[in-house]
């Protein structure tokens, strides 16, 4: 008899939850060992288990009960309290409800336990249906936990928010602000309020959509959001459509890899984000033509409209961003036809000062700003090495159309111009080498200050032996390969175009592979497999390019879109005299910068150059977008100082053709006139 004395003790127990409520747990824990004990059983060891044990879980219910009660009374003084301010209240009364939610998350967990260890008590082993539904139910429960763990992280964040915004105000009120924290200040303001206005909140809008289920995340199937019919669960997931993941952070999931791969799919956010792109692109094209800007701008403006601050109808932005990728990559490839080995022999040394003298001059004026303005000097060196490079696609964009006559004992400032952003490709690779010791470094990581300056020479030491090594390989396949492969793929491709354009875009991939293993940039392997096609001479290098060119111009179309997905106008409008005063401060020191290094180093004869390379190099690569958003998610720069990087980016980006045609015009000589005879 003591099984079923067992079973009935344990289907009694969790009465103690209900009961707990009205009467003193005590009592309630007296009253079950009575019943218990009342049907025979002898007060052995293992009832005094029992008895200890309901007495435990009395006293903590009591406990949880007093400290409900201490919250609550907390509360009520917060709330009269004259003294702290509206944010201070409301930390303090949000920290106070969260620890109430655990408590009472907690004793449900309990409950739970038990009322599942009386389920599994009054099953029978040999009934495997019921076994599954059990099984099943703590599926569910796991799954409404795990919803309600992560509900309770994202309100700790909001409360750590909350306590930023009470200490902000305690300065703020305490006049302590110096003049970059009342900058800054203001522009976390604008971006709380940008936040506010493209956040979509599809976790929560979701939730009670039709056709959703909860695991975790909500995955909402492609048909079921505005479906007119219901569809039920085994359908939805044997359907050809695809399902949307979105967790609590908002963050949106696209499947990448089916269980069943027999059964072909594609996802259609991607199809129509890329349609949408190239409609709208043309009349945008249309429009910068017909007012005299570069088309470029109306590329990004159509971004903009389609972007998250616009009508925020992309929903695959990484999608498209990748594949905004292949654009540079086929740009640089086609930079690379036109600079060929000779013209790189000519100005190799340029190219590899040039941009090592205004990297070190960046720094230097940044760590003086950052002492001035109490900025760290691991913030300090990460934003003024950002701020150094350039933009490589939109200047070769810039080349593209302009008339470049090269004189006798003249540098052409094309060559110069592409040599440094070049170099400065290569630079960017080692920045994203060493940016793993600029974390640890921003950590605070307890290391020495010699141990890090070694480990800054061996990142440097391997750099330098991938770009030995790189060159060692182009050498070998200029001398061996690239003549007998191109002749080969010209036979083959007689009457048959396409097999020329495959086997040159594989050439691409295979140079930026490499490059990529050896831990330089990709963007390098791409020029440098153009620079090896031009060195088969002038015919080989027209007929690739005008194969290749509408490739890259429709890529290119897709990466200015990119780019304009990350313009958010209403901030740009919230801070434009900050935005504005910064970028013109960037653009104007790149250019001096530029301007003074070029004069130390270019020939005597070739100086009259250096204003339209400085032109070129006066605005901030958008490859800083990548690295601030690395720099972000490690803590080294602030949400503030990232949306700055951005936006002064993107400002500068769209002045560079003004600054750009103001060069050319006033330094580049018009082609004389024949007198007629």
């Amino acid at each position: 008899m003591k099984i079923p004395g067992e079973r009935f003790f344990w289907m009694l127990l969790p009465l103690l939850h209900l009961v707990a409520q009205a009467a003193d747990h005590a009592e309630v824990a007296r009253h079950v060992i009575k019943l218990h004990r009342g049907r025979g059983a002898a007060l052995t060891p293992r009832r005094q288990w029992v008895l200890d044990s309901c007495r435990k879980l009395s006293g903590l219910l009591r406990q949880k009960n007093v400290v409900l009660n201490k919250l609550k009374s907390a509360i009520r003084v917060v709330e009269k309290d004259v003294g702290l301010s509206k944010e201070e209240k409301l930390f303090q009364v949000h920290t106070f409800e969260i620890f109430q939610k655990e408590l009472n998350e907690s004793e449900n967990s309990v409950f739970q336990a038990i009322y599942g260890l009386q389920r599994a008590l009054q099953g029978d082993y040999k009934d495997v249906v019921n076994m599954k539904e059990s099984s099943r139910q703590r599926l569910e429960a796991l799954r409404e936990a795990a919803i309600k763990e992560e509900a309770e992280y994202v309100e700790l964040l909001a409360a750590e928010k909350h306590q930023v915004e009470a200490l902000k105000n305690m300065q703020h009120q305490n006049k302590s602000l110096s003049m970059l924290d009342e900058i800054l200040e203001d522009v976390r303001k604008a971006a709380d309020r940008l936040e506010e206005e493209i956040e979509e909140h599809a976790f929560d809008d979701n939730k009670s959509v039709k056709g959703v289920n909860v695991e975790a995340v909500l995955r909402v199937e492609e048909e079921e959001a505005g479906a007119k019919h219901n569809v039920t669960r085994g359908e939805g997931e044997g359907g050809l459509g695809l399902s949307m993941l979105i967790d609590s952070q908002n963050n949106q999931y696209i499947l990448t890899k089916p269980r069943d791969a027999t059964i072909p799919r594609a996802d259609p956010h991607f199809i129509k984000d890329i349609v949408t792109i190239g409609m709208l692109s043309l009349p945008c094209g249309w429009l910068c033509t017909a007012i005299g800007l570069p088309t470029m701008f109306g590329y990004i403006m159509c971004g903009v409209l389609l972007g998250p601050s616009g009508l925020n109808s992309i929903k695959s932005i990484v999608q498209v961003e990748t594949l905004g990728e292949f654009g540079v990559f086929f740009t640089l490839f086609l930079v690379g036809l036109e600079f060929s080995p000779e013209k790189l022999r000519k100005v190799w040394r340029i190219s590899l000062q040039g941009p090592c003298y205004m990297t070190l001059l960046m720094v230097a004026f940044g760590l003086l700003w950052g002492h001035l303005l109490q900025i760290g000097p691991t913030q300090s060196v990460f934003i003024s090495t950002c701020l150094s490079l350039s933009s490589t696609p939109l200047v070769s964009r810039f080349l593209a159309g302009s008339a470049r006559a090269e004189k006798e004992g003249d540098i052409d400032y094309s060559t110069v111009l592409l040599g440094m952003l070049v170099a400065q490709d290569v630079q960017l690779g080692l920045f994203i080498a060493v940016l793993p010791t600029l974390i640890q470094a921003g950590a605070g990581a307890s290391a020495s200050v010699a141990m890090a300056l070694l480990r800054m020479l061996v990142l440097t030491g391997q750099i330098l032996f991938s770009l030995a090594a790189v060159l060692l390989l182009c050498v070998v396949m200029k001398t061996y390969l690239v003549g007998p492969y191109y002749r080969r793929l010209h036979v083959e491709s007689k009457g048959n175009k396409e097999i020329l354009i495959l086997g040159i875009s594989a050439l691409v991939f295979f140079m930026l592979t490499v490059t990529e293993l050896l831990d330089v940039s990709m963007e390098l392997g791409c020029f440098l497999a153009g620079a090896l096609i031009s060195s088969q001479g002038h015919m080989a290098t027209e007929e690739i390019t005008s194969y290749t060119e509408p490739i890259r111009d429709f890529l290119a179309i897709v990466f200015f879109a990119s780019i304009g997905l990350h313009v958010f106008p209403t901030f740009v409008v919230y801070e434009l005299t900050v935005l504005v005063f910064l970028t013109l401060s960037v653009v104007l020191m790149k250019f001096v910068l530029a301007a003074l290094v070029l004069t130390l180093i270019l020939p005597q004869s070739s100086r009259c150059i250096k204003w339209i390379v400085s032109a070129g190099l006066a605005q901030v690569s958008e490859f800083s977008f990548v690295l601030g958003s690395r720099a972000r998610r490690a803590g080294i720069i602030s949400r503030e100082v990232y949306l700055l990087i951005l936006s002064v980016t993107t400002l500068s980006l769209l002045l560079a053709p003004v600054l750009w045609r103001a060069a050319t015009t006033r330094c580049v000589p018009r082609p004389e006139r024949r007198p007629s005879l």
